[in-house]
């Protein structure tokens, strides 16, 4: 299953077709240098033949396609093809058909939401792009895929940004969801958790002081993510416990900095040992694994060992 850092970023979004006018256009006055007309000339040419090109390569990989349809490698190409032409429904059409064959590369989910997205923030086309993101991350687990499609919901679904019940309700559910997807992967999973404090406490913000009630309640949400994040043998464990103990603070519960357990609770002590060690364990093998330098069978022969 793919992981986070196996990632490249994801490319542009297509191009519009067309184009803009030229520097001529707005300085009227200025001389047109002499053989102007034909490097404008040339230039014309040169980006006709280029199109000519593409659609011939568009063309012929339609063609390999029709003959071989389990052809993974022209059905990258193609939809690569398609992308730079910006040509937008073929696009579509060739990413669904791939689909039926190969799962996607989180890559290849992450440009398809991206693409949808610049051509329409419309309310319509919202549920369109969360099926894209809720497709994507149930082929593969990448949390800059979870990242992106948690951001998008909380930015374009309207009950979420404006916090209604039904919103609030939603959004937790759908970080649920990527905490039991990601959340246990090493050395990812902690932005997980981290976006999930941050959606939370932000809500705290929101509510106001004179709300006692719902403001402790609010607050408990948040100490228990923190409790739980600590059971989790995950990379960088100790400035979760610092940054953890920050907030206690902040929220008028006092202990010492330097010393690393005052003031947390036995149980959430116990357990951050618990999962330290786990992770301690298994650093070497997360480590080897992450080695730009190591070969792939190499990472697969130490996959199958741990």
């Amino acid at each position: 299953m793919a992981t986070e850092e196996e990632l490249p970023e994801a490319a542009a979004a297509p191009a519009p077709a067309g184009g803009g006018g030229g520097d001529d256009a707005e300085m009227p006055d200025a001389a047109v240098p002499s053989g102007s007309h034909s490097d404008s000339s040339d230039s014309d040419s040169d980006d006709e033949a280029a199109t000519a090109a593409a659609e011939l390569r568009i063309q012929a990989l339609e063609k390999t396609l029709q003959e071989q349809p389990l052809d993974y490698e022209t059905h990258v190409q193609y939809i690569q093809c398609l992308r730079k032409a910006g040509n937008i429904e073929k696009l579509r059409v060739a990413r669904e058909e791939m689909n039926k064959y190969f799962p996607l590369t989180p890559k290849m989910w992450q440009e398809w939401a991206k693409d949808e997205i610049s051509l329409s923030s419309s309310e319509e086309s919202f549920g369109d792009i969360e099926k894209i993101y809720g497709h994507g991350v149930q082929e593969y687990l990448s949390i800059k895929l979870w990242r992106d499609y948690l951001d998008y919901v909380e930015e374009h679904d309207h009950s979420v940004s404006q916090c209604t019940p039904s919103g609030l309700s939603k959004m937790r559910n759908l970080f649920e969801s990527a905490i039991t997807a990601g959340g246990l992967h090493v050395t990812e999973g902690s932005k997980l958790w981290a976006a999930y404090r941050e959606y939370e406490m932000a809500i705290l913000i929101t509510i106001a002081d004179a709300n006692d009630e719902e403001r402790e309640k609010q607050v408990q949400r948040i100490r228990m993510l923190f409790h739980r994040q600590l059971s989790v043998p995950l990379a960088d464990m100790e400035s979760t416990l610092a940054e953890y103990k920050s907030w206690e603070a902040e929220q008028g519960n006092a202990n010492d900095p330097g010393a690393d357990f005052d003031g947390v609770p036995s149980n959430v002590v116990s357990a951050y040992k618990k999962a330290n060690d786990m992770y301690n364990e298994r650093k070497q093998y997360e480590d080897q694994l992450s080695n730009a330098g190591t070969f792939e069978g190499d990472k697969l022969q130490q996959f199958m060992v741990c």
